[in-house]
């Protein structure tokens, strides 16, 4: 009888619970120098691309031409010049109001809506606050900061004006109050402030604009109202005339009036641009309201008045417009999407002269429009930022870093020519600051998947993104409305968004795309830089069923019988055998649909431009009435010509070369019988929650969150279950037994093992293997890893004429949770990527085709006796293994996490060497080092509070990664040191030195007569000697991480320096001011003592002293 020795069990039981296990090989350690180290590796965020989510404000500084665009969430985005861009984000979250630059000082006021304001700081790389001043009593309404001045004033929805010091962020005791501004007599509140403007001729008078449709003209010096307007409708905007003597107010009634300043008892003009004029000379019928306006005067011409809204109601179903009033002509135009904010571009910066408007820049809901207003027809610019990813919704990333150089400037070529045209000639008038000087240059592509089924290539290269080529998919499909009934009834898992990508699989080298959309469909791709017209599309139809036999059978008594279906291995049809009028006929309600795929492929010829021209298109039929499962794992091999995909029903092996199917099975047949993994029977009833499951309410597993990658197939698979949530109470009570037809509810879909992850590879498939050969290696959602051997014939004729075989050769490991990634390295530690066949232009001649296709070969494997060739490092939900190939030995392993689960990982090579990166639903980046799955990094980066970041997280080479962050943007960050290092040279400048343009000559008659602008020194009237202090209550004053007084490190290269030493002339230079300040009181107050003795010196100078 064996001892039994304690010892060696609590021994076993301190290896098992270690995060980490090793078993190494003869000799690994010696062989395998791992050089990537945890000082490698640093998480920061680098650049955030695409439109503004939710914006709210916009503002422009003329002289720096910076555009400023805030967002419901907090968030600021800067921009100028093509690559110059910048990412705010307020801690508080709160929308931003309202935007003010100090213009041409590098500083941005923000106003939010919890009633806070914000200085920040743009001259240094990445902006900061300054200072923040917090209200208490009062909801902030409206900001305003007149050009070279100091002082800003705040409206408040109690009707008060409150004026702030940007240089101190401090209050001033100067307060208009509501009641002192309107007339005594009335007897309402006036409601908020909307609007505050200086007049442009005079610094000293301000128009306040209440929300009741009262304006008053307040003079700052005396402290009192010189005249009032009063309008029976509600204002929203108000615009003044550069020469001050007249403003235009809009109104909620679609109506603009224009006000004398003198003459305050009714306006001048009054006009409802888009009103009926009635005829008999009543009122015109009302219209929506102006929300705003601007008045823009040109020395040469007639003014231009913009505006936004004040259609009439007739119009409701019109889209957003935009109105230009020039001269007499008053174009409309119409866009995209509602309206947020518009602002008028001018060539100078000062309002008290002609303005002279060049452009328009719009803010829309989900789009940047800028109007040329200098050429005929209101064209519009090229916008050179990529805000158009949203175009779309995007429904799959994937990111490749470090590409061959060439495919840039080859998907360059082919994308310049889809380009729209009726642009504007002139340059973007949005220029302001300089692109980084960086170092770290690679090429970089991102590939966006859309819901309308588009494919976009984006230049992501040095941290800026420019759209290179656009690939629509749809155009493969038939889209005619004579058959939308029939269509929809085919497509009924996918009625919304039938052609959106689910995933793809693209090689650089080979350039060779495949692409799975929600429809279960696979389009494969071919490059070229020359047009075709393909005749007719190749099509390839499969029928994927899952074999039913682990299942109890069924009880004849309780159930009739139903129809026997094919096994999974049924076969595939080429298109051009069926008729397509079978396919209509199918889909009747007569019986259950069969062999029938959810889209039609045209049967006209398709013309395909340069670029991206589809090869091959496989779908999915439905089965019996049932809908084909979506494709979970696409890859494609453009050496061995062959496309593998899978989903919930098992794999199918594609030769695209020949245009047949290779093997199509189910899972459970991959399975040898003899396989110590092989599944259990089970019941379909048992609702299990498989690991790594999301903490959803709709309850899916794992393997279908990772397959629903878009929004839409997410709504699909939760349509799906909810049609069987409410069957679920009645399953329970029949029995277990009962029979099963070839229609499967989802809650048995959900507990079949499905593919979860695809990789071509010469390597191992049999431990007997003595050489590398082409193989297949599959991962599933329970943790298997299935290997399956591929027989190639020789290149040339021969491999389009003889068949490739397929043989399975059993299971190689089994993981906790689904398989997610798989790679290989050599002996020496060293990545080996799958074999590629280098680009050549498909429809060349046929001898420059044959010159050009030849295998890559394969790199030699030692063949030393008993030391293992390669290493296979493989990734779960839960763990990471690394085997030794081809003895199928375990060398390490590691337990990523208990917790949680790992959503995405792939194997990335760093600068300084290989590493695994993993990241979790519980927010973790992980990095671990191969091939001994060492931690290397461990950062808690964002709880996972949306399901876009979890379908969309990826990772690439040189420590690169990125997200959807919201519908509309990307969120690059990077877990590389190296780059974060070189973060500030590589990330624009904002601010440049620009001289401020010269003041308007007023002209020897107005500066005799006093009819230029009147200056008014504020400080006199809101500094603290006139105004006193304001109430400390009101509101608090809270420095920020970067104030003047912690600037110090802040900002780095030149403009930092210089900003730090403005600021400090800038404190230097107010303190001495207030010194002098304080040196001056006392001199006057000593030379007014000196007089008064004087004076009592003198008057009892010659007095007796009985005379006192």
């Amino acid at each position: 009888m064996k001892k039994f020795n304690i010892r060696k069990v609590l021994d076993g039981l301190t290896a098992s619970s270690s995060s980490a296990s090793a078993h190494p090989g003869p000799n690994q350690n010696d062989v395998i120098q791992e050089t990537l180290q945890s000082e490698h590796f640093q998480l920061c965020k680098t650049v955030r691309h695409g439109f503004p989510y939710q914006p709210s404000s916009m503002a422009f500084d003329p002289v720096q031409k910076i555009l400023a665009i805030g967002t419901q969430s907090g968030a600021v985005r800067l921009f100028g010049r093509a690559g110059v861009e910048c990412y705010c984000q307020h801690e508080s979250g709160a929308a931003v109001i309202q935007l003010q630059f100090l213009v041409n000082e590098g500083a941005l006021v923000s106003a939010l809506a919890d009633d806070s304001v914000h200085l920040w700081n743009l001259r240094q790389k990445q902006p900061a606050i300054l200072h923040t001043l917090k209200f208490n009593r009062e909801r902030i309404t409206f900001c305003h900061l007149p050009f070279q001045s100091k002082w800003l004033y705040i409206g408040s929805e109690k009707g008060n004006i409150h004026i702030v010091n940007v240089e101190s962020f401090t209050l001033s005791g100067y307060v208009i109050m509501w009641n002192k501004a309107i007339e005594l007599s009335s007897k309402t509140h006036p409601g908020p402030v909307v609007h505050i403007s200086d007049n442009p001729m005079d610094e000293g008078k301000i128009l306040i604009g209440f929300e009741c449709g009262t304006v008053v003209l307040w003079d700052l010096k005396s402290k009192k109202a010189d005249y009032r307007y009063n309008y029976d409708e509600a204002i929203h905007s108000v615009a003044w005339h550069h020469e001050g003597k007249q403003f235009t107010c809009s109104h909620s009634d679609g109506t603009l009036t224009t006000w004398n300043v003198r003459v305050p008892t009714k306006p001048v003009i009054t006009i409802t641009p888009h009103g009926k004029q009635p005829k008999d000379g009543k009122k015109p019928e009302p219209c929506k309201p102006i929300l705003k306006v601007e008045y823009k005067t040109t020395r040469a011409g007639d003014a231009f008045m913009v505006m936004s809204g004040g259609l009439s109601y007739d119009t409701c179903c019109r889209r957003a417009c935009l109105t230009v009033m020039h001269g007499k002509s008053t174009a409309v135009l119409e866009m995209d999407y509602p309206i947020v904010d518009f602002l008028t571009l001018c060539e100078t910066p000062y309002p008290n002269d002609f303005q002279e408007p060049y452009a328009v820049v719009v803010l829309l809901e989900k789009d940047l429009v800028v109007i040329d207003l200098g050429q005929i027809g209101y064209p519009i610019f090229e916008n050179p930022y990529p805000l158009s990813i949203h175009e779309s919704p995007v429904t799959c990333v994937e990111y490749f870093a470090d590409c061959p150089p060439e495919l840039i400037p080859a998907l360059y070529s082919v994308g310049s020519r889809q380009k729209r045209q009726g642009y504007s000639k002139k340059e973007w008038p949005i220029s302001g600051g300089n692109w980084g000087q960086g170092t770290l240059s690679y090429p970089e592509i991102i590939i966006t998947g859309h819901a309308d089924g588009s494919i976009k290539f984006w230049d992501a290269s040095a941290i800026m993104l420019q759209v290179l080529y656009k690939l629509k998919t749809a155009k493969v499909f038939e889209r005619s409305l004579k058959g939308a009934k029939e269509e929809k009834q085919n497509t009924e898992i996918v009625d919304e968004d039938p052609f959106a990508i689910q995933s793809l699989s693209w090689c650089p080298e080979s350039r060779m795309l495949c692409v799975a959309g929600v429809s279960a469909h696979v389009i494969v791709y071919r490059f070229s830089k020359l047009e075709i017209t393909t005749e007719v599309v190749q099509l390839l139809e499969v029928r994927m069923q899952c074999e039913l036999n682990d299942v109890d059978s069924p009880d004849p008594a309780d159930h009739p019988p139903t129809p026997s279906t094919p096994a999974a291995h049924s076969s595939a049809s080429p298109s051009q055998e069926r008729d397509p009028f079978e396919t209509q006929q199918s889909t009747t309600d007569e019986g259950p649909r069969d062999n029938v795929p959810c889209l039609k492929v045209r049967s006209s010829p398709l013309k395909q431009s340069p670029g991206y021209q589809v090869d091959l298109v496989v779908q999915l039929v439905w089965v019996s009435g049932e809908p084909p499962q979506q494709i979970t794992s696409l890859a494609v091999n453009s050496s061995y010509g062959l496309v593998a995909f899978g989903n919930s029903n098992g794999l199918a092996v594609v030769d695209y070369l020949q245009k047949t199917l290779l093997l199509n099975m189910g899972l459970s047949e991959l399975y040898s019988p003899s396989e110590p993994y092989q599944r259990q029977p089970r019941s379909p009833r048992k609702t299990r929650q498989p690991s790594g499951a999301l903490s959803d309410n709709d309850g899916n597993n794992a393997a279908e969150e990772k397959s629903n990658k878009s929004p839409t197939s997410a709504r699909m698979s939760r349509k799906i279950s909810s049609s069987t949530e409410q069957k679920t109470d009645q399953d329970a009570k029949d029995s277990f037994s009962r029979s099963r037809s070839s229609s499967v509810t989802s809650i048995e879909r959900e507990s079949r093992e499905a593919v979860s992850s695809i990789h071509f590879m010469e390597s191992f498939p049999r431990k007997t293997d003595s050489s590398a050969s082409p193989s297949l290696w599959v991962g599933s959602t329970q943790g298997t890893l299935l290997m399956l051997a591929l027989s190639l014939p020789p290149t040339g004729d021969q491999r389009l004429q003889e068949p490739v075989g397929v043989s399975p050769c059993g299971t190689l490991v089994r993981l906790k949770g689904g398989i997610l990634t798989m790679a290989f390295l050599d002996s020496l530690g060293v990545i080996v990527p799958p074999l590629y066949e280098p680009w050549s232009e498909p429809n060349a001649p046929d001898e420059e085709k044959e010159k050009a296709r030849r295998r890559r070969p394969a790199s030699p494997a030692p063949t030393q006796e008993g030391q293992d060739s390669q290493y296979a490092v493989v990734c779960s939900e839960k763990q990471a293994k690394v085997l030794g190939l081809p003895s199928q030995s375990h060398c390490f392993k590691h337990n990523i996490t208990e917790s949680s689960f790992v959503l995405r990982a792939d194997v990335v090579q760093m600068t300084a060497g290989l590493c695994l990166a993993c990241f979790c639903a519980n927010g973790h980046i992980m990095t671990l080092s191969l091939p001994s799955l060492r931690p290397l990094l461990d950062v808690n980066y964002l709880p996972l509070t949306d399901m876009r970041i979890a379908r969309t997280f990826c990772f690439s080479n040189l420590g690169q990664a990125l997200y959807l962050v919201s519908p509309t943007e990307i969120q690059r960050i990077t877990y590389s040191q190296e780059t974060c290092n070189n973060l500030q040279e590589m990330m624009g400048e904002l601010f440049t030195p620009v001289e401020t343009p010269e003041a308007p000559n007023r002209g020897f008659f107005k500066g005799l007569f006093g009819g230029g602008a009147q200056s008014l020194d504020r400080e006199d009237l809101f500094g603290e000697i006139a105004a006193g202090k304001a109430s400390r209550s009101l509101a608090q004053h809270i420095p920020g991480p970067q104030s003047m007084e912690g600037m110090k490190g802040a900002a780095s290269g030149v403009v930092g320096d210089l900003a730090r030493a403005r600021i400090a002339l800038d404190e230097r230079g107010q303190k001495l001011g207030e010194l002098e300040d304080r040196t001056a009181a006392m001199l006057a107050s000593a030379d007014s003592f000196s007089r008064h003795a004087h004076d009592m010196m003198l008057k009892y100078k010659d007095k007796k002293w009985y005379q006192l």
